[in-house]
């Protein structure tokens, strides 16, 4: 089968699996948590000055995120990049991981490019989402990808067969969405020092990333009934 054609068939067969995971039964869904504070994620960075970011309750509330840090890293006056990680404990219907792919369009940015990136961390190579987008004048790449549970996704639709599988498997759905932004003019000059930055960072971002989460074997904090499966 074709990437196209399967690629047009996975939101049936993610539909599908979830529908017999959830048959088989899922398990009682635990809240993990982090193992380390978000706040201590590329707090600093050498040559750049650094600045917290904060989200208002309201956008809090719809992101649903369990816990997050945002930053932006500057160099003199002009912004270099920004990073952001948003912690989910537990995923349920209505509290769950929106995906900037469908996000960004709404935020009025436009998908110019596509693709993916490998990211080579401490653990090895990782494939992550690399975008490049337009908002009137203003262009920026953006890299992200989630993380948890022992793994690096991009793809979204492997993140979400993971997630129906491990609730019903082990009860666990933490995971963290992870994201850098890098302004850039409209060139290929500009782009290509943009990516080489990006991807040094993602680099890093990664590795403090993983000290923060909680890994396989974590005692939950709390649970919650299996009757409460994951979003699908």
């Amino acid at each position: 089968m074709r990437e196209g054609q399967l690629r047009a068939y996975m939101p049936g067969l993610v539909l599908l699996a979830g529908c017999l995971l959830l048959f088989q039964g899922t398990r009682e869904q635990v809240a993990v948590p982090l193992a380390g504070p978000l706040d201590r994620i590329m707090a600093h960075v050498d040559g750049y000055t650094v600045q917290d970011q904060r989200v208002s309750d309201e956008e809090r509330k719809v992101a649903g995120m369990s816990d997050y840090v945002a930053r932006l890293y500057m160099r003199d006056t002009t912004m270099a990049f920004s990073t952001y990680v948003g912690y989910y404990e537990r995923q349920m219907q209505g509290k769950t991981i929106h995906s900037p792919r469908n996000c960004l369009p709404g935020a009025g940015w436009e998908i110019l490019e596509s693709r993916t990136a490998t990211v080579t961390s401490s653990t090895g190579p990782h494939v992550v989402n690399r975008y490049l987008l337009k908002n009137g004048l203003s262009h920026a790449v953006v890299y992200y990808w989630y993380q948890g549970r022992g793994r690096v996704v991009a793809n979204e639709y492997t993140v979400k067969l993971n997630l129906l599988r491990d609730a019903a498997l082990t009860g666990h759905t933490e995971e963290a969405l992870v994201r850098i932004v890098l302004p850039v003019e409209a060139s290929p000059a500009a782009q290509a020092r943009a990516d080489e930055l990006g991807l040094r960072m993602a680099s890093r971002l990664m590795d403090e990333v993983d000290v923060a989460l909680p890994h396989p074997g974590t005692r939950s904090a709390s649970r919650t009934p299996a009757s409460t499966p994951p979003a699908s």
